[in-house]
């Protein structure tokens, strides 16, 4: 693709195991429209001048954020929406030529959209970690009507922190603690992604009928999903969140609704690593 087309981009740190860019260019493609979407290595101590340089790219569509930085990029935008007191993380941020940097967040939306489509109903749930992405996560749980969450986390004042700014009254436990029989289990942490260490959890207090969701996608099939499986559980894996987070913002940057009938199309490409 040629240079001066309209960009848009996810940063973040780790990037090279992004498969952001895989699926908005296969979209694009689909629709025929002139831009493209990369992916680029942005340290935390070059967050500052990472978004010096894009703002005087006239070019520049704006960016996904992954980790690390869905709560510090928060310093560098402008939030109509008020993502700061709601969510607390931002992982989309939309430009204009000479305007403000606007921050949102589409990982909760994200998040829901297979949780809505299979009509889940329960109750109960915990989340490992306490990071941006456990900050979306919570909100759309709490948007769902569950009142019943758990914290798994390795620093308990954080894992409270979280639940303190959501206004949730949960509870936090510890990462060797027992699970108690929730009816959904998040992970939401990096733990089990490429080159981290696996998230190595006893399943079996989970009653029948529980679901596994982990927002790990590289590798897609980790070894809690393959945990849960063994148990026979109801599994969500990466791509869910990851599609429906990107579809979200695909419409903002690229002014036009993604091509939602052909995901099976796109999660073939995604799991064969064809571009």
């Amino acid at each position: 693709m040629s240079d001066v087309l309209p960009y848009a981009e996810v940063i973040g740190d780790p990037i090279a195991h992004s498969k952001s860019p895989l699926i908005h260019n296969f979209w694009l493609n689909a629709l025929q429209i002139e831009a493209e979407y990369r992916k680029t290595h942005v340290r935390a101590e070059d967050l500052g001048s990472y978004f010096l340089r894009r703002r005087a790219d006239p070019d520049w569509l704006g960016c996904n954020i992954t980790i690390p930085h869905k709560i510090a990029v928060m310093d560098y935008v402008d939030d109509p929406g008020g993502v700061r007191e709601r969510i607390g993380a931002i992982n989309t941020i939309a430009s204009e030529t000479g305007g403000p940097l606007i921050g949102t967040n589409t990982d909760a939306g994200g998040f829901l959209q297979p949780l809505l489509r299979d009509r889940w109903k329960g109750q109960s749930a915990v989340l490992v970690g306490a990071g941006g992405a456990a900050r979306a996560i919570l909100f759309a749980l709490t948007s769902l009507g569950v009142g019943d969450i758990t914290v798994m986390a390795r620093d308990a004042a954080k894992g409270q922190a979280l639940l303190d700014r959501a206004g949730v009254r949960g509870r936090v436990i510890g990462m060797a603690d027992t699970l108690p029989p929730v009816d959904l289990l998040v992970n939401s942490t990096s733990l089990g992604m490429v080159g981290q260490p696996i998230l190595d959890l006893d399943l079996s207090p989970l009653p029948t009928g529980a679901t596994v969701y982990d927002i790990v996608y590289a590798p897609l099939e980790t070894g809690l999903l393959k945990a849960a499986r063994a148990h026979d559980l109801k599994t969500l894996d990466g791509l869910e969140m990851l599609i429906g987070q990107a579809a979200l913002a695909f419409d903002i940057f690229f002014d036009a609704q993604a091509p939602r009938e052909l995901d099976g199309e796109l999660r073939a490409m995604l799991l064969s690593g064809e571009e």
